[in-house]
């Protein structure tokens, strides 16, 4: 009876021990999904970022869509002036924690809220135009004529999910190289 009585009490201590750990792997498993998932929602910000400057330099405005309306995505004024160049390298940061946050764009991919924050870092002629090899030297090829200008654009990305006990968060920055005309961008670092 005593032997029945200690067999069992160690079979309940080793299905308690089971259940608890199964417990804690799915909400590590949630966790993780949740962490993917602000990963993502950066990167889509990160996409949208580059189409915004391209748009911006084609047009030489923010896209109306997203600036228009009772609800605007994105605060104007700031964001044109450092897309079209009356700005560099702006000390902004799109982390709610930093000091002197003032993000461009506040996007809500569900459950994420997305800071976005776009700083043009400077412009450079491109490289490998036409009159800067008959030139031989960097001084030539500085307008478009020459191969055109390159503007290197940093874009900031934190997205981050505050449903629940621990907030969550993914943050993405890149360097683009984007033409000045909003043809392409590509991306740097």
């Amino acid at each position: 009876m005593l032997t029945v009585l200690m067999l069992t009490i160690i079979l309940t201590v080793i299905g308690i021990a089971a259940i608890t750990t199964t417990s804690l792997d799915i909400k590590m498993a949630g966790g993780e999904r949740l962490r993917e998932g602000s990963v993502n929602a950066a990167e889509s910000c990160m996409s949208s970022a580059v189409q915004i400057i391209q748009q911006t330099l084609q047009s030489a405005a923010i896209p109306t869509a997203l600036s228009g309306g009772a609800n605007p995505v994105i605060t104007v004024s700031p964001l044109q002036s450092e897309i079209i160049g009356s700005s560099d390298a702006n000390p902004d940061s799109a982390d709610p924690n930093a000091s002197g946050n003032a993000p461009n764009a506040v996007l809500t991919i569900s459950p994420y809220t997305v800071n976005m924050d776009i700083d043009r870092l400077y412009a450079k002629p491109k490289a490998g135009g036409s009159l800067q090899f008959a030139g031989g030297y960097e001084g030539t090829a500085g307008g478009a004529a020459g191969g055109g200008i390159e503007i290197l654009y940093r874009i900031d990305c934190y997205a981050r999910v505050t449903s629940g006990s621990t907030p969550i968060s993914g943050r993405i920055t890149g360097v683009y190289a984007c033409v000045a005309t909003g043809d392409t961008c590509q991306r740097q670092i």
